[in-house]
């Protein structure tokens, strides 16, 4: 808005019109701002959150053999949930403020943030409202997620993105790309819609079932997202994304911005959320941030490299997989418990230790897929 609005009046301060034309400048600013306001926010948000009782609520599990939640962490009973409010209000804002107007990918994201929010907000409330850990129906929930993704596919088949892919001189949005492979970029064509609908799903799942430890998905969201963001920095500028060999997405550096945003208000609220947690994020904000993450990947076509970089979610999520598949057809758990950080959790390891290694492991995988660019 702020690129916007110098624009449009006449300002007495063409430097800092011309400033704020630089990316770099924008992004800095948008990371900036998000953080400072949920710093701001933060102490406000959590104590409207107490006052309306919004606490998280453990589950107590009564079958023979299965591990009880309110067991390990039944101390946490009556946090504040519902902190997405937090990291989605300041993303959206900041993202409003630093990023064009005028960029359909900036508009895509905010429909994103804004869908996936409301879903994320309707399970929470419902949570909270029954007092029980149903919320929205497994059925509704991904009837929403299903509808996010479908009108994200049919965006990428009829706008014209002018996506380019070399060496091959491909033109074309619905390809996808393969990591450590330079010519073979296979089109997807109807199988397109399904294929987006299930990164969507996928992402926005998987951080979801990541958020179960003080401050583990806040901080492999940042992670996460940094590498991301360099990513789009270089897929929109042709002479990068030709050295690289990687798809040239024009526009795709407003998404810079985006991912900027996302980093400052995970950095704000994980400042509330490192342990002992003083808010959770909630569903609100696990299936903001997941959704969002997908499908930015989805717009500049590395869903797979964000398989790679997102390797903690991933993990997380074929956990529970394992584990229901396992029990279901042989009666027998692979795991202690499911998502995996309880698994350690179960092993006696301390909750700082285990998110603290998840960290690490998240960091190592961004590393290893930014590197996957150049090893083609």
């Amino acid at each position: 808005m702020l690129p916007w609005l110098l624009q449009k009046f006449n300002t007495p301060f063409p430097e800092l019109e011309r400033f704020l034309q630089y990316i770099s400048v924008r992004s800095a600013l948008a990371l900036a701002f998000a953080f400072c306001l949920s710093l701001l926010m933060g102490p406000h948000v959590i104590e409207w959150l107490r006052k309306l009782k919004f606490g998280q609520q453990i589950r107590k599990i009564t079958k023979e053999g299965a591990p009880d939640l309110a067991a390990m962490h039944g101390q946490k009973s009556g946090t504040p949930t519902m902190g997405g409010i937090l990291l989605a209000g300041s993303l959206l804002i900041s993202v409003m403020l630093f990023a064009h107007w005028d960029n359909a990918l900036v508009w895509v994201s905010i429909i994103t943030i804004f869908g996936f929010g409301v879903i994320g907000f309707l399970d929470d409330y419902l949570k909270i409202l029954k007092r029980n850990h149903n919320g929205l129906s497994a059925k509704m929930k991904l009837l929403g997620q299903i509808i996010m993704g479908s009108a994200l596919a049919v965006f990428m088949m009829k706008a014209n993105l002018r996506i380019h892919y070399m060496p091959t001189n491909t033109d074309g949005a619905t390809h996808l790309v393969i990591p450590f492979i330079k010519t073979l970029y296979p089109g997807l064509g109807l199988l397109f819609i399904p294929f987006v609908i299930l990164v969507v799903t996928s992402t926005s799942n998987a951080v979801n079932l990541t958020d179960g430890l003080d401050g583990l998905a806040s901080g492999c969201v940042l992670i996460c997202t940094t590498a991301l963001a360099i990513v789009t920095y270089l897929v929109a500028r042709p002479t990068y994304a030709n050295y690289l060999l990687v798809p040239h997405v024009p526009g795709a550096g407003e998404l810079t911005v985006v991912l900027s945003a996302l980093i400052g208000a995970s950095m704000g609220f994980l400042w509330f959320n490192a342990h002992p947690a003083q808010v959770f994020m909630g569903d609100t904000g696990s299936l903001t941030i997941g959704g969002l993450l997908g499908t930015i990947a989805i717009l500049i076509r590395q869903e797979i490299l964000l398989v790679i970089i997102g390797g903690i979610f991933v993990v997380e999520a074929l956990s529970v997989i394992i584990q229901v598949t396992s029990y279901k057809t042989r009666g027998k758990r692979v795991f202690l418990m499911s998502p995996i950080h309880h698994h350690f959790e179960r092993l006696g390891w301390p909750e700082t230790r285990i998110v603290a290694r998840f960290w690490i492991i998240a960091a190592l995988l961004a590393l290893f897929g930014l590197s996957t660019l150049k090893l083609r």
